[in-house]
C-alpha cells in the first residue's frame, strides 16, 4: 500500500529538519513524502474572521486574525531552492515527492520545481478550475474529500476524469484531532465509485487513539494512508498531537502486511472499541467541520499582483477568472 508521510508544518520552517524527516520516512518504509506550498502572499484578509461571530451562544465563524496568521505562516515558508532540493532528496531515497497546491497561481511554479504528484486539500475539492488545471499538468492527483458535500465530490470526480492525470480520492474528517467515533471510515466504500484507489487522511490523536484508526482503515482496504509525520516532540510543532513517528510508521506497514484475519484479531485485542470508527456512514459534516470549512475554504487565493497586503485583490480557486 501507499503511505504518504505528510510533513505539513512539522519542520517549523527549518530545512535541516525536512532533510531529517525525509530520511526517517524512507527508513520507516513510506512510499511518498509530502510538503505544503504555503505562501503568505496568498493569505486572504476576511473581516469576519478578525473577531469571529457568535449568535445566541452559537459560534457562526471562528476567530483567526489575518496579521497573526500572516506572521505565523511567514516562518514556515520554504524557498524555491529548498522545494527543488526536497524533490531531489526524495528521488535519491526512492520516495515520491508530493506537495499540496493551495492556489492556481502556484501550479506552474510547483511543476517547475520537479513535482509530478500533487495533493488537493479538502477545502479545494470543489475548486473545479484549479482541479482542471492540475489534471492537465501533473501525473497523479490526490484529492481529500473532508468538509465537502456529496455533490461536490461527484463533480470533482467528473472534472478529474476529463483530465490526463491519474487520481485518487482520500476520505478525511477535517477536525483536528478527529475523535475515533467521528472517523466515519465506511465513507471509503462510497468513494470507490469515483476512483480506482481510495484512501484515508488520518487526523486522529496519537495520544488518545495510538494507531487504531489508521489500522481500521487499512483493514477496510484503504490503498493509501496519509498521516502527519514528525521527527520532533509532539509539543514542538503545531501538528504534533496528530503526527506519527518513524517507529509508528513502521508499525503501520507491519500491520498492513498481515492477513485480514490477523489484522482483525489484532484490532479486537488492542482496540476493543474500534468499530465506532466505521459507524457514521451518512452522518454528514459535524458542526466543527462546517466551521472549519467556512474558514479554510478561501483562506488562500491568487493575488492579482505581487506583494502581500490586506487590500490585495485575490482570485479564488473556484473562480473561472483568468489569471
Amino acid at each position: 500500500m501507499k503511505i504518504i508521510a505528510e510533513l505539513c508544518q512539522n519542520h517549523n520552517g527549518d530545512f535541516s529538519v525536512v532533510r531529517r524527516m525525509v530520511r526517517a520516512a524512507a527508513s520507516a518504509g513510506a512510499s511518498h513524502v509530502k510538503i505544503q506550498h504555503i505562501y503568505v502572499r496568498n493569505l486572504v484578509y476576511r473581516p469576519i474572521f478578525e473577531v469571529g461571530l457568535i449568535e445566541h451562544g452559537t459560534t457562526r465563524a471562528i476567530r483567526r486574525p489575518w496579521r497573526a496568521e500572516y506572521e505565523r505562516l511567514s516562518s514556515l515558508e520554504l524557498t524555491d531552492a529548498e522545494c527543488s532540493e526536497f524533490v531531489e532528496l526524495c528521488d535519491s531515497h526512492g520516495l515520491i515527492p508530493v506537495t499540496t497546491c493551495f492556489t492556481r497561481g502556484d501550479i506552474e511554479k510547483i511543476y517547475s520545481q520537479g513535482f509530478r504528484s500533487v495533493k488537493v486539500a479538502s477545502y479545494d475539492c470543489a475548486s473545479y478550475p484549479m482541479i482542471r488545471e492540475l489534471a492537465d499538468r501533473f501525473d497523479h492527483i490526490y484529492v481529500s474529500t473532508g468538509a465537502t458535500f456529496d455533490r461536490e465530490v461527484e463533480h470533482a470526480a467528473t472534472v478529474l476524469s476529463q483530465g490526463s492525470a491519474d487520481y485518487s480520492m482520500l476520505h478525511c474528517v477535517t477536525q483536528y484531532p478527529t475523535p475515533r467515533e467521528s472517523a466515519n471510515l465506511n465513507r471509503m466504500v462510497w468513494l470507490r465509485q469515483f476512483s480506482k484507489e481510495v484512501g484515508f487522511s488520518d487526523h486522529s490523536s496519537v495520544d488518545q487513539d495510538q494507531l487504531g484508526v489508521s489500522k481500521v482503515a487499512i483493514w477496510l482496504g484503504a490503498e493509501i494512508l496519509e498521516r502527519h509525520f514528525t521527527v520532533l516532540g509532539s509539543d514542538q510543532t503545531r501538528d504534533g498531537p496528530v503526527s506519527i513517528t518513524e517507529d509508528q510508521l513502521s508499525e503501520l506497514l507491519r500491520f498492513a502486511h498481515l492477513s485480514r484475519n490477523e489484522q482483525l484479531a489484532e484490532l479486537d485485542l488492542e482496540y476493543p472499541q474500534w468499530r465506532v470508527a466505521i459507524e457514521r456512514v451518512d452522518a454528514g459534516m459535524t458542526e466543527i467541520e462546517m466551521l472549519n470549512r467556512d474558514y479554510y475554504r478561501g483562506r488562500f487565493a491568487t493575488p492579482r499582483h505581487d506583494g502581500a497586503s490586506r487590500d490585495t485583490q485575490m482570485v479564488f480557486n473556484w473562480e473561472e477568472t483568468p489569471l
